[in-house]
C-alpha cells in the first residue's frame, strides 16, 4: 500500500481526503441598509407615535453614508421617522404611503372606457362600438413584452383570446345571444363525456360487458339492457331492434387494458387520464373510414351479443356532456347532477324519456333559481313542459327583474317575448318608472353588442346610443322597429326628473314625438292642478314606485313627488308588532323633504286632491296583499292626508312594497 501511495500525485491525494466548499458571500453591512429600512418603516412609526401611545419615534442618525432627505411637495410619501404631532399634511402623506394601490389589471379595467374610445368621429357612417382591436372586451390587456420576457405562454394565449375576441369567441347574433362563456386554463384537461359516463356507470358495480350500443350525438354509448328499462324511449327502441346477435364492435387494445385497470383499482390515477384519451367511444360521423365492425379495430375479446340502437337528436340544448350525465343516472337511483348542467340534463332526460330524472332536475331547479340561472331554466322548462318551474321563474322575474337582474350581465339571456310578458304583468315590482326604461336600454345594448362580457356603465350605454346616426330615433329604424312593443310598456308619464328626461333625449331611442307628448302632459298637469286627463285606465297608466324590505322592518320612508304633490310612502311597526304600510300627503317645508325639494320643486296649495291609488305587498312566494284600487281625497291636514293602512301580522322578508297612483280629473 505504501508503494501505491507514492505513485499518486499529491493533488489527487489531497482531493480524495478533503471536500471543497464555495466561499460564503459577505453580507450587506447593516449601516448600508439601515437607512432604507428606516424609510420604509417611517410611516408606520410616525403614525404609531400619534395614534397609539404618543411616543417620539427614534430618528435615524445622520452619517456620511446617508443623509435624511428633506420633504418635497404635497404628494411625496412620508420619509421622516419623526412624530407627526399636529402635522395634517404629514399625516395625509403617511396614510397615503401605506395604502395598498390598485394592481395593474384593475387599473386597466377601470380606465378601459375612456372618452377617446367613445367619440364618433365619422358623422356619415353608423357608429360601431369599439370591442375588437382598440378596446378590451372583458379583461385588461397583457403586454406582449411581458409574455415574451417571462416566457408565459398561458398569458399570451389569454391575452389573444379575451382581448382580440376572435370569431370563435364572439357572441352570436343579437336574436340568439348565448350563455355567458367561461374561461378554462389551457393546461387543464376538462372531463370528456366518456369520463363522465364512466363515473356514473361505475356506481352500479357491474363488471358484465355491455350488451347494448346506443348511437347518438356522434358517439357510441355502451349500455346494459336491465338499466335501460327506466327510459321509455330507449326501452321502446330495444323492443323494435329485435333479438341481439353476435357481432364485433370497435375496441382497441388500450381500452381493453383500461377495463382491467378499472376492475383492479378503486381510485383512478394520472395514468388513467392519459389512457382515457384513447377510449373506445368514437366521436365523429358513422360514415367515417373505420366503423365499429372494422377488422382493423376488432378484438376477439369484444365479440359478444350486442344490440345496436340509434337515436337522432337535433336539439342544441342537448350536449354530449348532458347525455353522458342522463345515461349515467340510469345506473343509480339517487340524483347526481351538477347545477351548471341541470338545464341541459333536463333536455337530455326528456329526449330519452327518463321521468325520474326529469322530476329530479325540476326539483333541483326550483330550489336554485337566481339571476344566473333563471333565463336558462325558463327556456329549457318551457320547451319540455315543466310548468311548475316555468311559473316559478316568471314569478322570480316579476319581483327581481328590475332590482337585481337589470344590474347583471345575465340580462342578455332573457328573450324578447319573456321580457315583454314580465313588463306587462300586474304583479311586476317597479322601484320607479325610469328603472323600466333603463333596464330596456341596457338589454337592447347587450343584444346589439353580444361580445360584451361585463355589465356596461351608464355612460357607456348613453355614449353608444348617442353616437348612432341622427336621421331618426332607433325605434324608427328598420332594425329597431321590432323592439317597439317592449318600450311601449314604459309608463313615460312617471318620469318627471329633468336629468332622466335629458338622458332619454340624448339616447334617441324613443321617437321625438313621444318625448314631446311626455313634456306636454307634464305641462298640462302642472297647469291643471295635477289632473292626468290623458290617462283613463288605472292598470296601464298609474305611476308606480316602491321599495324592498329585506331585513327586520322597523321603519322605512320614501318620497313620491308628482305634479306639485308630494307623498310619503311609509312602512313602520306599531306598538303590537304589526307592520303598517300607508302613504300620506306632505306639506311644504315638511322635515322629511330635502332642501332641494323644498327650495326648487313645485308645490300645489290645493286643499284637497282626489287620488286613485293601490298599495300592494308581495313576498318571495305567492303571498299577495293589496288594498285594491281606492279613490280618496287627500288634504293637507293630518287626519285627511293619510291613506288606507295596510297591516301585516306575519312578516316574511324580503317584502316587495309597491305604490301606484293616478290623478283623475277633478
Amino acid at each position: 500500500m505504501a508503494e501505491v501511495s507514492r505513485n499518486v500525485p499529491p493533488q489527487l491525494s489531497r482531493m480524495s481526503t478533503t471536500s471543497y466548499f464555495p466561499t460564503i458571500p459577505r453580507g450587506v453591512p447593516k449601516a448600508a441598509i439601515s437607512y432604507s429600512q428606516s424609510v420604509n418603516e417611517a410611516p408606520y412609526t410616525a403614525l404609531m407615535g400619534v395614534i397609539v401611545d404618543g411616543r417620539y419615534p427614534e430618528r435615524h442618525a445622520v452619517t456620511p453614508r446617508c443623509r435624511v432627505r428633506k420633504q418635497v411637495g404635497g404628494t411625496n410619501r412620508w420619509r421622516l421617522p419623526d412624530s407627526l404631532g399636529s402635522d395634517l399634511l404629514g399625516s395625509r402623506q403617511a396614510i397615503k404611503s401605506i395604502n395598498m394601490p390598485y394592481n395593474s389589471n384593475m387599473i386597466n379595467i377601470i380606465t378601459a372606457e375612456n372618452p377617446q374610445s367613445s367619440l364618433h368621429l365619422e358623422a356619415d357612417r353608423p357608429y360601431v362600438f369599439h370591442q375588437v382591436v382598440d378596446r378590451p372586451v372583458t379583461v385588461s390587456q397583457v403586454p406582449s413584452t411581458a409574455s415574451s420576457k417571462l416566457g408565459l405562454g398561458l398569458l399570451s394565449r389569454e391575452s389573444t383570446v379575451l382581448v382580440r375576441a376572435p370569431s370563435r369567441l364572439r357572441g352570436p347574433t343579437p336574436s340568439t345571444s348565448g350563455p355567458i362563456r367561461k374561461f378554462i386554463p389551457a393546461n387543464a384537461r376538462p372531463a370528456t363525456p366518456k369520463d363522465i359516463f364512466l363515473y356514473h356507470s361505475k356506481k352500479s358495480q357491474s363488471f358484465i360487458g355491455p350488451d347494448v350500443v346506443l348511437k347518438c350525438l356522434g358517439m357510441d354509448w355502451e349500455l346494459h339492457r336491465p338499466y335501460l328499462q327506466k327510459s321509455e324511449v330507449l326501452s321502446q327502441l330495444l323492443k323494435q331492434a329485435g333479438e341481439p346477435h353476435m357481432q364485433k364492435y370497435y375496441r382497441n387494445p388500450a381500452s381493453e387494458t383500461l377495463d382491467t385497470y378499472i376492475k383492479k383499482n378503486n381510485v383512478y390515477s394520472n395514468e388513467y387520464k392519459d389512457i382515457s384519451n384513447r377510449l373506445s367511444m368514437v366521436e365523429g360521423d358513422d360514415e367515417g373510414p373505420k366503423k365499429l365492425d372494422h377488422p382493423a379495430h376488432t378484438s376477439e375479446k369484444r365479440i359478444s351479443s350486442v344490440t345496436m340502437i340509434k337515436l337522432d337528436i337535433k336539439d342544441p340544448l342537448i350536449t354530449k356532456t348532458a347525455m353522458a350525465v342522463a345515461l349515467g343516472n340510469l345506473y343509480h337511483d339517487e340524483l347526481d347532477v351538477d347545477l351548471e348542467d341541470v338545464a341541459n340534463v333536463l333536455a337530455a332526460s326528456s329526449q330519452i324519456g327518463y321521468k325520474a330524472l326529469q322530476n329530479g332536475c325540476a326539483r333541483l331547479m326550483l330550489n336554485n333559481i337566481s339571476y344566473k340561472t333563471v333565463c336558462r331554466y325558463h327556456h329549457a322548462c318551457t320547451k319540455y313542459q315543466q310548468e311548475e318551474v316555468v311559473k316559478a321563474c316568471e314569478r322570480w322575474l316579476e319581483l327581481n327583474l328590475l332590482p337585481e337582474l337589470s344590474n347583471q350581465i345575465y340580462l342578455r339571456e332573457i328573450s324578447m317575448e319573456l321580457l315583454q310578458k314580465i313588463l306587462k304583468s300586474n304583479r311586476l315590482y317597479v322601484p320607479n318608472e325610469y328603472t323600466v326604461y333603463r333596464t330596456l336600454s341596457y338589454w337592447l345594448f347587450l343584444q346589439l353588442n353580444s361580445s360584451i362580457q361585463l355589465m356596461p356603465s351608464h355612460s357607456t350605454v348613453l355614449s353608444y346610443f348617442n353616437s348612432l346616426p341622427k336621421t331618426g330615433s332607433f325605434l324608427e329604424r328598420d332594425d329597431g322597429q321590432i323592439y317597439g312593443p317592449l318600450f311601449s310598456a314604459v309608463r313615460l308619464q312617471g318620469v318627471t326628473d329633468t336629468n332622466q328626461i335629458r338622458d332619454m333625449q340624448l339616447m334617441n331611442i324613443l321617437p321625438q314625438s313621444q318625448l314631446i307628448d311626455l313634456l306636454t302632459q307634464h305641462y298640462h298637469a302642472l297647469q291643471g292642478g295635477g289632473d292626468m286627463s290623458a290617462l283613463k285606465h288605472f292598470n296601464t297608466g298609474a305611476i308606480r314606485q316602491g321599495f324592498i324590505i329585506d331585513e327586520e322592518p322597523h321603519y322605512h320612508s320614501e318620497v313620491l313627488s308628482i305634479h306639485g304633490f308630494h307623498f310619503e310612502l311609509k312602512a313602520a311597526r306599531n306598538a303590537i308588532g304589526q307592520l303598517s304600510i300607508y302613504m300620506q300627503r306632505l306639506k311644504p317645508g315638511d322635515p322629511i323633504l330635502s332642501f332641494r325639494q323644498c327650495e326648487r320643486h313645485t308645490f300645489s296649495i290645493r286643499t284637497d286632491r282626489e287620488v286613485r291609488y293601490c298599495i300592494m305587498v308581495q313576498d318571495s312566494g305567492d303571498d299577495l296583499k293589496t288594498t285594491g284600487i281606492v279613490s280618496q281625497k287627500f288634504g293637507l291636514g293630518e287626519k285627511v292626508g293619510k291613506s288606507e293602512i295596510l297591516q301585516l301580522d306575519k312578516i316574511r322578508t324580503p317584502l316587495y312594497i309597491s305604490f301606484s297612483l293616478l290623478f283623475p280629473a277633478s
